[in-house]
């Protein structure tokens, strides 16, 4: 029988919640989740029944996300690091395993690297390992179409940002992850300080240096991704130490619409330590793992 709780906390005046579901008798240490910037606590109802026979499910609305308290002008990722270290304290156990999707990958990276000791597994998909000037700037003139009032224009601009529109890359399922994503974002959009949201998650970037060691990670990524490229997130994957890279075929940065199910079966495969044989993910639901190590490295 599961036991859902949801716990509001405080940090720097902002109040934020994580919501915790709990099996009686949990094999392995509970998985933290951490989503991209439209992803709420809520979001997550494939993994919770995959993650929850063996292990509790945290899945949190850090400040700015979901109904937890805006983000004020003043606030730097560092109060993000604070929430997400007060939401592992509070759960009261020695260890977590961490997942970061897109955005989330930023906060789960940057708290491994400060209490890897707190992480017994670390896994991070979709990881925007590099933004060019070019991304940016197209991000700026779909911003522009926002402020005079083109919210058709600004997600459609959007869109073409996070998916892979060439149809002569086989994307599965990409019309219907078009239309919810569209659907998602105009809903995001008449919520105050929605901008503010936008711009933290897409406008600026933010290094993922400094490496890792001492946690076991896995890193994976849509084959046809365009926020940065598989052979990116591999570079990327390359600076910590041990780490596995995975790439999942037919999908692009929206993986999880896309390939729910790839996804879902990787995240439970790793956590429960399946063996894998090498090679790169099939084209179902099943994964192969390949060592990051022969990557080429970050300059």
């Amino acid at each position: 029988m599961l036991k859902e709780t949801v716990r509001t906390l405080t940090v720097d005046g902002l109040e934020f919640a994580y919501r915790r579901v709990q099996p009686a008798a949990p094999q392995y240490e509970p998985l933290v989740v951490l989503g991209g910037a439209f992803q709420r606590m809520y979001d997550w109802p494939q993994l919770e029944d995959a993650v929850t026979e063996v292990a509790g499910l945290v899945t949190v609305d850090l400040p700015g996300a979901g109904d937890s308290d805006w983000l004020r002008p003043e606030h730097t990722i560092d109060v993000l690091d604070a929430a997400l270290a007060a939401v592992v304290d509070d759960l009261r156990v020695p260890r977590v395993n961490l997942y970061g999707y897109s955005y989330g990958s930023v906060f789960a990276f940057r708290y491994a690297q400060r209490h890897p000791e707190r992480c017994a597994r670390l896994l991070l998909g979709g990881v925007p390992a590099r933004i060019s000037d070019a991304q940016l700037a197209r991000f700026t003139d779909a911003r522009r179409l926002l402020d005079a009032g083109d919210k058709e224009g600004f997600v459609a601009g959007l869109a073409a940002e996070m998916f892979c529109l060439d149809e002569s890359r086989h994307i599965h399922r990409r019309d219907l992850a078009l239309r919810y994503f569209r659907r998602s974002l105009l809903r995001t959009l008449r919520k105050p300080m929605s901008e503010d949201v936008l711009d933290r998650a897409f406008g600026s970037r933010i290094a993922f240096t400094g490496g890792l060691t001492g946690v076991p990670t896995l890193v994976f990524a849509g084959e046809h991704d365009t926020v940065s490229t598989p052979d990116e997130q591999r570079a990327f994957a390359s600076t910590i130490e041990g780490s596995q890279f995975v790439t999942i075929p037919d999908c692009d940065h929206m993986l999880l619409m896309e390939r729910a199910d790839a996804a879902t079966s990787l995240i439970e495969s790793f956590l429960t330590e399946t063996p894998a044989r090498p090679g790169t993910a099939p084209r179902t639901a099943s994964f192969h793992l390949v060592p990051s190590e022969s990557a080429p490295s970050l300059n």
